[in-house]
C-alpha cells in the first residue's frame, strides 16, 4: 500500500518541494483500494439511502470483491481494454463499484451526470465510440431506443435492477463471477493508460472530452495532502454529483489514497436542515461543499445544530462572501478554505491549514504545481494585474494535469502555449502571493478602457433583497467599447419596473466600483444554463 505519512504537509516547507513519485505501472483499483482492504477491514463508504430511512457501511474489502466481479462480467461481454462506457449512476455505493471494475477490465468509465438527457448520452457515446452505457434503473425508459443513434454501442447495462427488454442486469452479470482478480491475471496496467473520460461542462461550446490516465488517480494525494488536509481517522463528506471531476476530488481518489472513510447521501433535492444534522449524527470531520449551500446553511440558525465534529471545511467553485465564512466559523470553529482546480487538473490552487486564509483569495498554488498570472505571450504579469491563470509546463509536466482535449483520436493541445497550460480563467495576485479569481477568459468585459468581471457584478447584484440570479456579459457600445449588461431573475412576487432597475443600479454602484454598474438591465424569467448548473453567458452574447 502506498504510504504518505511521510510528507512533510507544512506549506511552506513543501511548496516548491514536494513530488509524486508516478511509478511506470500502475492501476488505482487493484494498487489502492485492493491494497487497503488487504491492510485492513475498514470502513470506506457510508451509504445514506434517504428515501429507504437506511445506513449502510461498505469496506474496502467489499469494494475490492465487488469491483472483481463487476470487471470479470465486462471482460466476459466482451469489453476489451480501451473500450469504453458511459457510466451515470447517482450517489449509490454502485458508482464506486462500477468505476474501480472498469478500471481493472481496462475498460474507460466516461461518468456522467444523472441531469443528463438522452440526447447527452448519445452525444457522448458517440464522441467517445463508447461500446457500453451503464445505468440506474431510471434512465432505462429514455435510453430505450438509445442503439438506434449510436453505432459503436453493444451493451446497455442497468445497475440494481433485473435484465428488461434490451437492459442487462449488471448484478447478474457480476453475481456469476468469482470475487477473485489479480492484477497479474491480467497483461500490465501503464500509469499512462487511459483510466476514465470526463466531459466538460459546456459553458462556451459543446462538451469536450478530458481524456484521464492512472497517474491523475495518484496525482490526487497532493489534493488530500494539503487542501483538504486528510487523515485516515477522517470522515469526510463532500457535497457533489457523481457526474462530475468534483466527484473524483471529493470521493474517490484523495479519500482512498488516504485511507479516509466517505459520506455517500443519496437524496432528491436539498434538505438544508437533514445536511446539518446528518453532520454531527455520522461524525464528520472534513467537509466540503460549493458556496451556494454554505450560504443555504447560513440562513439557518446553526446554534440548533451540532456541528462540533468538524475539523476542516472546504469550498470551490467560486469565492464566498466574508459574512457566510465567518457565521460559519462562529457555530464550527473551522474557516472555509477556497480551493481551485478543474477537470483537466487536480486541485491547483487552495487555502492551506497553515497559512492565512484570506476570505475570497483562492488561495496559492498547489506543492508541485508552479501557477501564475501570465498574458497572452507568457509574461508573468506584476501584481494585482489581471491576466490569465496558468499551469507551467516547461519545466516538467505536473502531476495530475491533462495532456489535451481529445476528439478523433487525436489529442488537442492548444491550450498548451509559451510554456505553460492556460486554463481560460482569468485572476489577479497580490504582493503575498495570493491569487485572486476574476473570470472566465471569455467573459471579461472591456468597457471604457477597464476590464470588469462578470462575477463581481453578479455578487454584487445578489445581495440585492429582490435578486434571485443574475448573469452579466458585455454588449457593444460604439463609445465604451462595451456596456455591462445583468440579466436578472426577481423574486416571486416581485414586478419588474424602471424604478426597480433604477435602484439596482445604485445598490450595485455602492458596493462595487462606479463603472462596473450595469448601464443596462433586462429582467427574465430564467437563465441559460448547463447540466451542471453552469450559466451559459456564450448563449446569452449570441441573442444580446
Amino acid at each position: 500500500m502506498i504510504d504518505f505519512s511521510h510528507i512533510n504537509r507544512n506549506y511552506n516547507d513543501v511548496c516548491t518541494a514536494y513530488k509524486v513519485d508516478i511509478p511506470d505501472s500502475f492501476n488505482f483499483a487493484f494498487d489502492v483500494v485492493d491494497a487497503r482492504a488487504r491492510e485492513a477491514n475498514k470502513d470506506a463508504l457510508i451509504w445514506v439511502d434517504a428515501a429507504a430511512g437506511k445506513t449502510t457501511r461498505i469496506t474496502y474489502a467489499d469494494l475490492s470483491a465487488r469491483s472483481a466481479q463487476i470487471a470479470k462480467a465486462l471482460i466476459a461481454l466482451g469489453m476489451e481494454r480501451g473500450d469504453a462506457a458511459c457510466v451515470v449512476i447517482g450517489r449509490r455505493p454502485e458508482w464506486h463499484q462500477v468505476l474501480l471494475g472498469c478500471m481493472k477490465a481496462g475498460v474507460i468509465s466516461m461518468p456522467g451526470t444523472n441531469l443528463l438527457t438522452a440526447k447527452d448520452i448519445v452525444y457522448r457515446v458517440n464522441q467517445a465510440g463508447a461500446k457500453a452505457v451503464i445505468v440506474s434503473p431510471e434512465h432505462c425508459e429514455k435510453l430505450e431506443h438509445i442503439a438506434d443513434s449510436c453505432p459503436t454501442l453493444k451493451h446497455m447495462i442497468v445497475v440494481g435492477a433485473p435484465a428488461q427488454n434490451n437492459w442487462l442486469s449488471l448484478d447478474a452479470l457480476s453475481d456469476a463471477q468469482s470475487a477473485e482478480l489479480n492484477s497479474s491475471d491480467l497483461a500490465p496496467f501503464s500509469a499512462t493508460d487511459t483510466m476514465l473520460i470526463y466531459f466538460t461542462s459546456g459553458t462556451t461550446a459543446m462538451p469536450k472530452m478530458v481524456p484521464r490516465d492512472f497517474a491523475y488517480g495518484l496525482a490526487h494525494a497532493a489534493t488530500g495532502l494539503f487542501w483538504m488536509d486528510l487523515q485516515e481517522s477522517d470522515i469526510h463528506w463532500t457535497l457533489t454529483d457523481t457526474g462530475w471531476a468534483k466527484a473524483a476530488w471529493g470521493m474517490l481518489f484523495p479519500q482512498m489514497l488516504l485511507g479516509v472513510t466517505t459520506v455517500l447521501y443519496d437524496a432528491p433535492g436539498m434538505d438544508v436542515k437533514a445536511h446539518l444534522n446528518l453532520i454531527n449524527e455520522l461524525g464528520v470531520t472534513t467537509f466540503c461543499a460549493p458556496p451556494t449551500v454554505y450560504r443555504l446553511f447560513a440562513q439557518e440558525d446553526l446554534s440548533d445544530f451540532n456541528l462540533q465534529s468538524l475539523r476542516r471545511c472546504l469550498g470551490a467553485g467560486e469565492p464566498l462572501n466574508p459574512e457566510v465564512i465567518r457565521y460559519w466559523e462562529k457555530h464550527t470553529g473551522t474557516t472555509i478554505a477556497d480551493g481551485y482546480g478543474q477537470t483537466e487538473t487536480i486541485n491547483i490552487v487552495g487555502n492551506f491549514p497553515n497559512i492565512e486564509t484570506r476570505f475570497g483569495s483562492m488561495g496559492k498554488p498547489v506543492p508541485g504545481f508552479d501557477v501564475n498570472v501570465v498574458d497572452d505571450e507568457g509574461k508573468v504579469l506584476a501584481d494585482d494585474e489581471v491576466g490569465h491563470i496558468a499551469v507551467r509546463t516547461d519545466n516538467g509536466w505536473p502531476a495530475g494535469l491533462f495532456r489535451g482535449y481529445l476528439k478523433n483520436g487525436e489529442l488537442l493541445t492548444d491550450t498548451f502555449r509559451n510554456g505553460w497550460y492556460y486554463t481560460g480563467d482569468t485572476a489577479s495576485r497580490d504582493k503575498n502571493g495570493y491569487l485572486w479569481f476574476v473570470g472566465r477568459s471569455d467573459d471579461l468585459i472591456s468597457s471604457a478602457g477597464y476590464r470588469i468581471s462578470p462575477f463581481e457584478v453578479e455578487s454584487a447584484l445578489l445581495e440585492h433583497t429582490d435578486i434571485v440570479e443574475s448573469a452579466v456579459i458585455g454588449v457593444p457600445d460604439e463609445t465604451r467599447g462595451q456596456l455591462v449588461k445583468a440579466f436578472i431573475v426577481l423574486k416571486a412576487g416581485v414586478t419588474p419596473s424602471e424604478e426597480l432597475s433604477t435602484e439596482i443600479q445604485s445598490f450595485c454602484k455602492e458596493l462595487t466600483a462606479p463603472y462596473k454598474y450595469p448601464r443596462v438591465i433586462e429582467f427574465v424569467d430564467g437563465l441559460p444554463k448547463t447540466i451542471s448548473g453552469k450559466i451559459r453567458r456564450v448563449e446569452l452574447r449570441e441573442k444580446s
